[in-house]
């Protein structure tokens, strides 16, 4: 159960960066623009989990 975070982070940036190349190759600004959402939430929060765990 200590790894779910991780998990969910990782899996969390891998969508977001899928979206972002997705977006890419579509011409799509607003499909970049959320995989980058994406991307900056997931590690926001996980570096905030990670640091409430230590």
């Amino acid at each position: 159960m200590k790894y779910v975070p991780a998990i969910v982070t990782v899996l969390a940036v891998a969508l977001g960066v899928a979206g972002v190349v997705l977006g890419g190759a579509d011409d799509s600004p607003g499909l970049q623009f959320l995989g980058v959402v994406i991307v900056v939430s997931a590690v926001a929060l996980g570096v905030r989990s990670f640091r409430r765990r230590r």
